[in-house]
């Protein structure tokens, strides 16, 4: 399965590094974990959130970027409250169980927010992602038929 994650240039290490320092959304600082998308388009949704209110003011440094793992993920419960997810995802970190581990993504529930355990002994296969420039100013220019479309609406 392939792991996407829209990132600056200088953070495409597998080693959870920044989480290491500030945590993450479902992990406390101290632990290593790289936060992906089941897809790309989820991957810039979620990006996205963090950006600039004005594409033209986002870092011009970004990249999508990609891994190719051939791990099935471990599944976070569905329905857990979010400090549960947060102990779920600890306790699956300390102890290695499996490479990837899946959470139904908040901003769009048909996709997942895959973890990806750096210290998990499978992780030494990854060492950065491939990665493609990418731009948020270029992905949401204004749509050529819009002034036609959008008249209407």
């Amino acid at each position: 399965m392939k792991l996407w994650r829209v990132t600056r240039s200088a953070h495409t290490a597998l080693d959870g590094a920044g989480a290491i320092e500030h945590g993450a959304r479902y992990s406390p600082p101290g632990f290593p974990v790289v936060h992906f998308a089941s897809d790309a388009a989820l991957a810039v949704l979620i990006a996205l959130r963090y950006q600039p209110a004005d594409p033209a003011d986002a870092a011009t440094d970004m990249v999508l970027g990609w891994i190719e793992v051939d791990a099935e993920p471990e599944r976070v419960p569905a329905n857990l409250a979010e400090p549960a997810v947060r102990s779920w995802v600890t306790e699956w970190l300390m102890q290695r169980r499996s490479l990837v581990a899946a959470v139904t993504s908040k901003v769009l529930p048909e996709g997942d927010v895959l973890l990806f355990n750096p210290r998990h002994p499978d992780a030494s296969r990854f060492d950065a992602l491939r990665t493609r420039p990418f731009s948020f100013a270029e992905c949401l220019h204004r749509p050529p038929m819009q002034a036609v479309y959008g008249a209407s609406a």
